[in-house]
């Protein structure tokens, strides 16, 4: 399967959707809120990935929604949503890249995509 990548790259709220749990209002909310984020495309032009990245303003950026469409998955396209967002972070001056994830995600993020564990804490708000 031919994937290409593209960072900030347009979508819409529909073909999202059909990747992932979206909602409406995604665009303008990674618009308004996001570094940027990371489509992937298969050779036809059909969404098949995406992932989000929030940041800080400053050098904190954070990975958030990583999707990838079932027809896609275990095929390298989230690790590589994952190495472009990262490297597009890099490039707008962050220093640094966070995740947050579930236990059965430990492999995926620690291993395939380099993360190293860090302590953090949460509140249920």
């Amino acid at each position: 399967m031919t994937i290409s990548y593209a960072w900030r790259a347009p979508f819409d709220d529909a073909e999202l959707s059909a990747v992932a749990t979206a909602f409406p209002g995604w665009w303008a909310r990674v618009n308004r809120h996001s570094l940027g984020w990371v489509c992937a495309r298969d050779a036809a032009g059909a969404l098949v990935g995406f992932v989000n990245v929030a940041w800080d303003g400053g050098g904190h950026a954070f990975i958030l929604d990583t999707w990838v469409a079932e027809r896609a998955r275990r095929s390298g396209v989230g690790t590589r949503l994952v190495a472009t967002a990262a490297a597009e972070a890099r490039a707008a001056g962050c220093e640094w890249l966070h995740v947050d994830f579930e236990p059965h995600l430990t492999a995926y993020y620690l291993d395939a995509c380099g993360f190293t564990p860090a302590e953090a804490g949460v509140i249920a708000l």
